[in-house]
């Protein structure tokens, strides 16, 4: 059986019928929601209400707006900022949000992407201006927690939830880099003139308490001058020097002396006479 062409009418009651079925049924993803105007006032849809799923809207009368409920990051570019102790810097940030009420988003600001990476350029610069910059270097995380906040305050109107802020990137001018490398070079040799300080007098105290122990008992220098001898003969040396007590040779001198002839004393008037 065949059928002929579809009278004039006829088809454009299928033309019309397509397009008012696809204005009037809108699926939404599970991230997605809808803020609804029937006549330029906020509703819902007639079917399904916000989403996610499919909505239905009167035709010509509603008129939808997508909203996103997923987390946005936007790379703040560098901005110029002059800390608290007068260093010139740029610094650049990530800002992680979300839109928590998708109606608010949509009638409290016009544009709320553009709105909050304004504000959130703004806020750095005001932030980031009140801090010196070793704070700035030591308390990236402080200073993330208080950008945060202060972001969240002024988005939490437009229904945006500001999740984080992360300063990603601090450049410091090189006339700076050179003077901080200065300085921490200063630092190390300070704390190493200290460590070495430190070891002289934890030194010095050992070997006053060594000499203590070795005053009352004499013997004990003796053997450790064995046990030097001992360690030295150890190594492979062609040549060795070692000290020998003064001690050891008084007993010879007091003999000599003993042993030597007296002298004889000379008179002035008769220089070769003796007694």
């Amino acid at each position: 059986m065949m059928f002929g062409p579809l009278p004039l009418y006829l088809l454009i009651i299928v033309i019309a019928g397509i397009f008012v079925l696809s204005s009037a049924v809108k699926v939404l993803r599970e991230y997605e929601r809808a803020v609804i105007f029937r006549l330029g006032r906020l509703a819902t849809g007639i079917v399904g209400g916000n989403g996610p799923g499919i909505v239905l809207l009167i035709p010509i009368v509603d008129k939808m707006i997508k909203v996103s409920l997923r987390t946005i990051a936007k790379d703040v570019p560098s901005q110029d900022v002059i800390t608290r102790d007068n260093v010139s810097i740029k610094v650049n940030a990530v800002i992680y949000f979300r839109v928590i009420d998708p109606e608010r988003a949509i009638i409290e600001v016009e544009d709320f992407l553009y709105a909050t990476f304004q504000l959130a350029q703004t806020t750095l610069r005001s932030v980031l201006g009140q801090v010196e910059l070793d704070d700035l270097l030591a308390n990236r995380e402080k200073i993330n927690d208080e950008l945060q906040v202060l972001l969240d305050q002024q988005t939490e109107p437009w229904g945006v939830k500001v999740t984080a802020v992360v300063v990603k990137n601090v450049d410091l001018p090189p006339e700076m880099q050179r003077a901080m490398a200065k300085q921490a070079e200063a630092e190390r040799e300070r704390r190493a003139k200290v460590i070495a300080a430190e070891g002289e007098a934890q030194a010095a105290e050992r070997l006053t308490h060594a000499a203590a122990v070795m005053s009352a008992q004499p013997i004990s220098l003796q053997l450790r001058f064995l046990q030097t001898l001992v360690e030295v003969g150890a190594e492979k040396n062609s040549t060795t020097i070692f000290p020998v007590p003064i001690d050891l040779f008084t007993p010879f001198l007091r003999k000599m002396a003993d042993a030597a002839p007296p002298a004889v004393a000379s008179s002035p008037e008769h220089p070769n006479a003796t007694d």
